[in-house]
Protein backbone atom coordinates (compact mmCIF):
# COMPACT_ATOMS: atom_id res chain seq x y z
CA UNK A 1 0.00 0.00 0.00
CA UNK A 2 1.28 3.46 -0.86
CA UNK A 3 2.52 5.59 1.99
CA UNK A 4 0.51 8.68 2.96
CA UNK A 5 2.71 11.49 1.72
CA UNK A 6 2.25 15.21 2.33
CA UNK A 7 3.93 17.65 -0.04
CA UNK A 8 4.42 20.92 1.84
CA UNK A 9 5.39 23.88 -0.31
CA UNK A 10 8.08 26.01 1.35
CA UNK A 11 8.79 28.64 -1.31
CA UNK A 12 6.69 30.53 -3.83
CA UNK A 13 8.90 29.61 -6.79
CA UNK A 14 10.91 26.63 -5.58
CA UNK A 15 11.09 24.03 -2.85
CA UNK A 16 8.85 21.57 -0.98
CA UNK A 17 9.20 19.33 2.07
CA UNK A 18 7.96 15.75 1.76
CA UNK A 19 6.46 14.32 4.94
CA UNK A 20 5.16 10.87 5.74
CA UNK A 21 7.65 8.60 4.01
CA UNK A 22 10.62 6.59 5.24
CA UNK A 23 13.02 6.43 2.31
CA UNK A 24 14.39 3.08 1.14
CA UNK A 25 14.95 1.01 -1.95
CA UNK A 26 11.62 -0.76 -1.46
CA UNK A 27 9.12 2.04 -1.99
CA UNK A 28 6.09 1.19 -4.11
CA UNK A 29 5.57 2.68 -7.55
CA UNK A 30 2.84 5.09 -6.44
CA UNK A 31 5.09 6.59 -3.75
CA UNK A 32 7.98 6.91 -6.18
CA UNK A 33 5.70 8.58 -8.72
CA UNK A 34 4.55 11.07 -6.08
CA UNK A 35 8.17 11.88 -5.22
CA UNK A 36 9.15 12.33 -8.87
CA UNK A 37 6.09 14.49 -9.58
CA UNK A 38 6.94 16.69 -6.59
CA UNK A 39 10.52 16.99 -7.83
CA UNK A 40 9.38 18.12 -11.27
CA UNK A 41 6.90 20.59 -9.80
CA UNK A 42 9.04 22.09 -7.03
CA UNK A 43 12.58 21.53 -8.44
CA UNK A 44 14.08 20.66 -5.03
CA UNK A 45 12.47 18.52 -2.34
CA UNK A 46 13.52 17.84 1.24
CA UNK A 47 13.01 14.95 3.64
CA UNK A 48 13.48 15.19 7.42
CA UNK A 49 14.04 12.31 9.82
CA UNK A 50 15.83 9.88 7.50
CA UNK A 51 18.39 8.89 10.17
CA UNK A 52 17.99 5.22 9.28
CA UNK A 53 19.75 5.73 5.94
CA UNK A 54 23.39 4.82 5.54
CA UNK A 55 25.38 4.85 2.29
CA UNK A 56 23.88 1.56 1.13
CA UNK A 57 20.37 2.73 1.93
CA UNK A 58 20.89 6.01 0.12
CA UNK A 59 22.19 4.14 -2.92
CA UNK A 60 19.26 1.70 -2.90
CA UNK A 61 16.81 4.60 -2.78
CA UNK A 62 18.69 6.40 -5.57
CA UNK A 63 18.45 3.31 -7.78
CA UNK A 64 14.69 3.32 -7.38
CA UNK A 65 14.58 6.80 -8.94
CA UNK A 66 17.05 6.33 -11.77
CA UNK A 67 20.48 5.12 -12.81
CA UNK A 68 23.33 6.36 -10.59
CA UNK A 69 26.42 7.77 -12.27
CA UNK A 70 29.89 7.14 -10.94
CA UNK A 71 30.72 9.64 -8.21
CA UNK A 72 32.26 12.26 -10.52
CA UNK A 73 33.87 12.42 -13.98
CA UNK A 74 37.26 13.51 -12.59
CA UNK A 75 37.16 13.28 -8.78
CA UNK A 76 37.39 9.50 -8.44
CA UNK A 77 39.62 8.98 -5.40
CA UNK A 78 36.91 9.46 -2.77
CA UNK A 79 34.29 6.94 -3.81
CA UNK A 80 32.85 4.92 -6.67
CA UNK A 81 29.22 6.05 -6.63
CA UNK A 82 28.88 8.31 -3.59
CA UNK A 83 30.77 11.60 -3.65
CA UNK A 84 31.55 13.04 -0.21
CA UNK A 85 30.95 16.79 -0.14
CA UNK A 86 33.72 17.23 2.39
CA UNK A 87 34.70 20.65 3.71
CA UNK A 88 38.31 19.56 4.22
CA UNK A 89 38.74 19.38 0.44
CA UNK A 90 36.29 21.83 -1.03
CA UNK A 91 33.30 24.06 -0.43
CA UNK A 92 30.90 24.49 -3.35
CA UNK A 93 30.25 28.14 -2.52
CA UNK A 94 29.56 29.25 -6.06
CA UNK A 95 26.36 29.11 -8.07
CA UNK A 96 26.40 26.08 -10.36
CA UNK A 97 24.48 23.23 -11.90
CA UNK A 98 26.29 19.94 -11.31
CA UNK A 99 28.75 18.67 -13.94
CA UNK A 100 27.67 20.89 -16.85
CA UNK A 101 31.15 20.61 -18.38
CA UNK A 102 30.19 17.20 -19.85
CA UNK A 103 27.56 16.53 -22.51
CA UNK A 104 25.37 14.22 -20.38
CA UNK A 105 24.27 16.48 -17.54
CA UNK A 106 22.86 14.51 -14.57
CA UNK A 107 19.11 14.34 -14.11
CA UNK A 108 19.15 14.83 -10.36
CA UNK A 109 21.31 14.78 -7.26
CA UNK A 110 20.49 13.15 -3.92
CA UNK A 111 22.32 14.68 -0.95
CA UNK A 112 22.29 13.25 2.60
CA UNK A 113 23.57 14.98 5.72
CA UNK A 114 26.37 13.04 7.45
CA UNK A 115 28.26 15.49 9.68
CA UNK A 116 27.02 19.04 10.19
CA UNK A 117 28.57 22.12 11.82
CA UNK A 118 26.92 23.57 14.89
CA UNK A 119 25.96 26.67 12.90
CA UNK A 120 25.88 27.72 9.26
CA UNK A 121 26.40 25.39 6.32
CA UNK A 122 23.00 25.82 4.67
CA UNK A 123 22.43 25.30 0.94
CA UNK A 124 20.47 27.54 -1.44
CA UNK A 125 18.81 26.53 -4.71
CA UNK A 126 17.54 28.69 -7.56
CA UNK A 127 14.85 27.86 -10.12
CA UNK A 128 16.25 28.27 -13.64
CA UNK A 129 12.81 27.73 -15.21
CA UNK A 130 11.16 30.70 -13.51
CA UNK A 131 14.30 32.71 -14.22
CA UNK A 132 13.73 32.15 -17.94
CA UNK A 133 9.98 32.69 -17.72
CA UNK A 134 10.51 36.07 -16.05
CA UNK A 135 12.94 37.37 -18.66
CA UNK A 136 11.70 40.26 -20.80
CA UNK A 137 10.84 39.32 -24.36
CA UNK A 138 14.05 40.83 -25.71
CA UNK A 139 16.27 38.71 -23.44
CA UNK A 140 14.26 35.58 -24.22
CA UNK A 141 14.88 36.16 -27.92
CA UNK A 142 18.60 36.56 -27.24
CA UNK A 143 18.99 33.54 -24.97
CA UNK A 144 16.90 31.26 -27.20
CA UNK A 145 19.66 31.52 -29.81
CA UNK A 146 22.67 31.65 -27.48
CA UNK A 147 25.19 28.90 -26.71
CA UNK A 148 27.78 28.74 -23.94
CA UNK A 149 31.05 26.89 -23.50
CA UNK A 150 31.28 25.02 -20.17
CA UNK A 151 34.55 23.66 -18.75
CA UNK A 152 35.84 22.07 -15.55
CA UNK A 153 38.89 24.38 -15.48
CA UNK A 154 37.23 27.26 -13.67
CA UNK A 155 37.48 29.02 -10.33
CA UNK A 156 34.94 26.53 -8.93
CA UNK A 157 37.58 23.89 -8.27
CA UNK A 158 39.70 26.36 -6.35
CA UNK A 159 37.00 28.30 -4.53
CA UNK A 160 37.90 26.64 -1.24
CA UNK A 161 41.60 27.42 -1.40
CA UNK A 162 41.46 30.20 1.17
CA UNK A 163 38.91 28.46 3.36
CA UNK A 164 40.36 25.01 4.03
CA UNK A 165 43.78 23.50 4.53
CA UNK A 166 46.00 24.36 1.58
CA UNK A 167 47.09 20.77 0.98
CA UNK A 168 43.55 19.44 0.76
CA UNK A 169 42.47 22.28 -1.53
CA UNK A 170 45.44 21.74 -3.84
CA UNK A 171 44.78 18.00 -4.02
CA UNK A 172 41.12 18.58 -4.80
CA UNK A 173 41.83 21.19 -7.47
CA UNK A 174 44.42 18.97 -9.16
CA UNK A 175 42.05 16.01 -9.27
CA UNK A 176 39.09 18.12 -10.37
CA UNK A 177 41.12 19.33 -13.34
CA UNK A 178 42.96 16.05 -13.99
CA UNK A 179 41.08 15.53 -17.25
CA UNK A 180 39.97 18.47 -19.37
CA UNK A 181 36.35 18.78 -20.50
CA UNK A 182 34.74 21.41 -22.65
CA UNK A 183 31.17 21.27 -23.96
CA UNK A 184 28.91 23.70 -25.81
CA UNK A 185 25.39 23.84 -24.37
CA UNK A 186 22.34 25.85 -25.39
CA UNK A 187 21.78 28.64 -22.88
CA UNK A 188 18.09 27.71 -22.95
CA UNK A 189 17.46 23.98 -22.68
CA UNK A 190 14.08 22.32 -23.04
CA UNK A 191 13.34 20.16 -20.02
CA UNK A 192 13.01 16.56 -21.27
CA UNK A 193 10.10 15.66 -18.98
CA UNK A 194 8.10 18.86 -18.49
CA UNK A 195 8.85 20.70 -21.74
CA UNK A 196 9.69 23.83 -19.72
CA UNK A 197 12.50 26.10 -20.84
CA UNK A 198 15.34 26.62 -18.36
CA UNK A 199 18.49 28.75 -18.35
CA UNK A 200 21.61 26.57 -18.41
CA UNK A 201 24.43 28.66 -16.95
CA UNK A 202 26.39 28.60 -13.66
CA UNK A 203 30.03 28.86 -12.73
CA UNK A 204 31.29 26.28 -15.22
CA UNK A 205 30.58 28.70 -18.07
CA UNK A 206 33.78 29.85 -19.75
CA UNK A 207 32.30 32.13 -22.40
CA UNK A 208 29.48 32.42 -24.90
CA UNK A 209 29.93 31.08 -28.42
CA UNK A 210 30.82 33.87 -30.88
CA UNK A 211 31.37 36.41 -28.09
CA UNK A 212 34.66 37.63 -26.63
CA UNK A 213 35.66 37.35 -22.99
CA UNK A 214 34.57 40.87 -21.99
CA UNK A 215 31.19 40.63 -23.72
CA UNK A 216 30.69 37.13 -22.31
CA UNK A 217 31.40 38.26 -18.76
CA UNK A 218 28.99 41.18 -18.97
CA UNK A 219 26.17 39.14 -20.47
CA UNK A 220 26.78 36.26 -18.07
CA UNK A 221 26.41 38.62 -15.09
CA UNK A 222 23.12 39.99 -16.45
CA UNK A 223 21.61 36.53 -16.92
CA UNK A 224 23.06 34.96 -13.79
CA UNK A 225 21.68 37.82 -11.68
CA UNK A 226 18.23 36.97 -13.00
CA UNK A 227 18.60 33.35 -11.89
CA UNK A 228 19.70 34.06 -8.32
CA UNK A 229 17.19 36.77 -7.39
CA UNK A 230 16.18 36.02 -3.80
CA UNK A 231 12.51 35.48 -4.65
CA UNK A 232 13.64 32.79 -7.09
CA UNK A 233 15.50 30.80 -4.40
CA UNK A 234 14.99 28.63 -1.35
CA UNK A 235 17.51 28.17 1.48
CA UNK A 236 17.65 24.95 3.50
CA UNK A 237 19.12 24.77 7.00
CA UNK A 238 20.36 21.22 7.38
CA UNK A 239 19.51 19.00 10.33
CA UNK A 240 20.70 15.49 11.17
CA UNK A 241 18.72 12.95 9.14
CA UNK A 242 17.98 15.34 6.27
CA UNK A 243 18.04 14.35 2.61
CA UNK A 244 17.51 16.64 -0.39
CA UNK A 245 16.85 15.85 -4.04
CA UNK A 246 17.06 18.47 -6.76
CA UNK A 247 16.26 18.50 -10.45
CA UNK A 248 19.67 19.28 -11.90
CA UNK A 249 18.06 20.20 -15.23
CA UNK A 250 16.08 23.07 -13.70
CA UNK A 251 18.16 24.47 -10.84
CA UNK A 252 21.42 25.94 -9.67
CA UNK A 253 22.67 25.67 -6.09
CA UNK A 254 25.16 27.26 -3.72
CA UNK A 255 26.57 25.82 -0.46
CA UNK A 256 26.98 28.68 2.01
CA UNK A 257 30.47 28.58 3.59
CA UNK A 258 29.60 30.38 6.83
CA UNK A 259 30.63 27.78 9.41
CA UNK A 260 34.25 28.87 10.00
CA UNK A 261 36.68 25.96 10.45
CA UNK A 262 34.07 23.41 11.54
CA UNK A 263 33.78 20.13 9.67
CA UNK A 264 30.87 19.55 7.28
CA UNK A 265 30.14 16.46 5.19
CA UNK A 266 27.21 15.44 3.06
CA UNK A 267 27.14 12.44 0.71
CA UNK A 268 25.93 12.94 -2.86
CA UNK A 269 24.65 10.49 -5.47
CA UNK A 270 23.81 11.73 -8.95
CA UNK A 271 21.40 10.15 -11.40
CA UNK A 272 22.26 9.84 -15.07
CA UNK A 273 20.56 12.24 -17.45
CA UNK A 274 20.26 13.11 -21.10
CA UNK A 275 22.07 15.47 -23.46
CA UNK A 276 20.46 18.95 -23.33
CA UNK A 277 18.39 20.08 -26.29
CA UNK A 278 17.90 23.71 -27.23
CA UNK A 279 14.80 25.54 -28.40
CA UNK A 280 15.67 24.72 -32.01
CA UNK A 281 16.10 21.01 -31.26
CA UNK A 282 19.92 21.05 -31.48
CA UNK A 283 21.80 18.94 -28.92
CA UNK A 284 24.80 19.98 -26.85
CA UNK A 285 28.15 19.49 -28.57
CA UNK A 286 31.34 17.95 -27.14
CA UNK A 287 34.43 20.06 -27.77
CA UNK A 288 36.91 18.10 -25.64
CA UNK A 289 36.58 15.10 -23.33
CA UNK A 290 34.79 11.76 -23.33
CA UNK A 291 32.38 11.32 -20.40
CA UNK A 292 31.14 7.86 -21.35
CA UNK A 293 32.80 6.43 -18.22
CA UNK A 294 30.78 8.84 -16.05
CA UNK A 295 27.35 7.63 -17.09
CA UNK A 296 25.20 6.29 -19.85
CA UNK A 297 22.84 8.69 -21.57
CA UNK A 298 19.36 8.03 -20.24
CA UNK A 299 16.21 8.26 -22.31
CA UNK A 300 14.04 10.64 -20.23
CA UNK A 301 10.90 8.98 -21.57
CA UNK A 302 12.07 5.58 -20.31
CA UNK A 303 13.95 6.23 -17.07
CA UNK A 304 14.40 2.54 -16.33
CA UNK A 305 16.82 2.07 -19.19
CA UNK A 306 19.83 3.75 -20.74
CA UNK A 307 20.49 4.22 -24.41
CA UNK A 308 23.92 4.17 -25.99
CA UNK A 309 25.44 7.28 -27.51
Amino acid sequence: MSAQIDVVKIGGNIGARIDGVSLSGDLDSATLATINDALLAHKVIFFRGQDHLDDDGQLAFARSLGIPTIAHPTVTSRGDTILPIDSDYGRANSWHTDVTFVDRIPKASILRAVTLPTYGGSTTWANTVTAYENLPTSLKALTDNLWAVHTNVTDYAGTAAELVNAKGAQEYRAEFQSSYYETEHPVVRVHPETGERALLLGNFVKRFVDLGSVESAELFNVLQARIIRLENTVRWNWEAGDLAIWDNRATQHYAVADYDDQYRRLNRITLAGDVPVGVDGAQSRIVTGDASHFSDIVDPQASDRAVAV
